[in-house]
């Protein structure tokens, strides 16, 4: 019996009758544009971007990998014996990354708070089960920096995606990964510090002190700065501190979209966060301490900051309860004071060589030429006994 000859004279009428305005504007431009592409790479051909304001790695471990001291795998080996110590010296031991996972049977056992470094581990492990599951629904985008015959590609968006793409080739049980990871390549040239941005604030939200280096990643890329592909260190974000959105008002609604369409006044308090010092911020952002919490600690010096920080965390401080614990340190802190005049210290040095009798009967007698308060005395008397203070200041 001969095959039945489908007619196709109906779908080329429906085909016909599409015309541009049903596809969009930018429809016949897309399908002109050939420098898309989406390939399967090995994972060893791809690299995080060292710049990017999420750091997935707690700080130490973020370094030495993009220092090359690490490869990927021992980095996340690095990882997983720090959660295991954490985990461990709270009682909830564990030797597979999977029981990391939530057991459904137990889950309304109070096992306690978990660490970061194992909240950082789970996430990964979950992000890696999902995958395993569910296959790479969204490919990363890379940026081509190959040089030579050497071919490697940057991370632009998708970040999490490659480290949990590792968990799953080296830490997941009983699960044989090919090595490759799905990725969608873009020229240089369109690369777009926006597009990572919103990436950022569209999935797993950034922690405030990630969102005070994206602030300064957008500041300091409209302000035509250089941004460099190695890591960088704090001062380099700190840069935006003398930077602003008012001499560049035509990506004012731009940047503030990329930051997940936060205000003018949200923006500057992220961005002022980056005056919080180094070991603050490490701490803050391994903890994910938030922006009204961390505002607050601005306030005190330098050298007060990370012991307040490590209060939020050890206590649990709410925003208000760091708002007035910083304002009385604040308030109580000495005030800076001028050396004594020179009047003063030589009056000082001569009560430095009274005797204890002479010191006596000298306030004696200033008291009934005066008729000064009895307080006075005891002023002077301060003044006496701190004479070597003042006297070589």
């Amino acid at each position: 019996m001969a095959k039945k000859k489908h007619d196709t004279s109906n779908i080329d009428n429906l085909l016909a009758s599409v015309t541009p305005d049903m596809l969009g504007d930018g429809f016949a431009d897309a399908l002109a544009d050939n420098s898309i592409l989406v390939e399967r790479f090995l994972l060893d051909m791809v690299r995080p971007d060292p710049v990017q304001p999420r750091c997935v790695l707690p700080e130490q471990i973020h370094r030495k990998f993009h220092d090359n001291r690490l490869t990927p795998t021992q980095a996340l080996r690095e990882l997983v014996q720090l959660a295991q110590v954490s985990a461990r010296q709270n009682g909830r031991p564990f030797s597979n990354v999977l029981e990391l996972l939530p057991d459904a049977e137990n889950e309304n056992e109070e096992s306690g708070k978990q660490s970061p470094e194992e909240e950082t581990l789970c996430d990964l492990v979950n992000l890696a089960v999902t995958i395993r599951d569910d296959g790479q629904v969204n490919p990363l985008t890379v940026v081509d920096m190959t040089e030579g015959v050497t071919r490697l590609y940057c991370i632009e968006t998708g970040k999490r995606r490659y480290w949990a793409t590792w968990i799953l080739r080296d830490f997941i049980p009983g699960y044989e990964h090919d090595g490759m990871i799905d990725c969608i390549i873009v020229p240089a040239e369109k690369s777009s510090i926006f597009r990572q941005a919103k990436e950022n604030t569209a999935r797993k939200g950034l922690s405030a002190i990630a969102m005070a280096r994206q602030a300064a990643l957008l500041l300091l890329t409209v302000h035509a700065y250089e941004i460099p592909l190695y890591a960088v260190d704090n001062d380099f974000y700190r840069q935006a501190l003398e930077l602003d959105l008012r001499g560049k008002r035509e990506y004012t609604e731009t940047i503030l979209n990329a930051m997940g369409g936060i205000d003018k006044a949200r923006f500057s308090r992220y961005k002022s966060l980056l005056g919080l010092s180094d070991e603050s911020l490490e701490l803050a952002d391994r903890h994910n301490l938030d922006e009204f919490q961390l505002r607050h600690v601005l306030k005190i010096p330098h050298d007060s900051q990370f012991e307040m920080i490590q209060q939020i965390v050890k206590f649990n401080l709410s925003g208000r309860q760091v708002q007035q614990i910083c304002s009385n340190e604040h308030n109580s802190s000495p005030a800076k004071t001028e050396p004594p005049k020179p009047h003063i210290q030589r009056f000082l040095k001569s009560m430095k060589k009274m005797s204890r009798q002479d010191e006596e009967d000298f306030l004696h007698r200033y008291c009934q030429s005066r008729n000064r308060n009895i307080w006075r005395v005891h002023v002077l008397m301060q003044l006496s006994s701190s004479s070597t203070k003042f006297a070589h200041a």
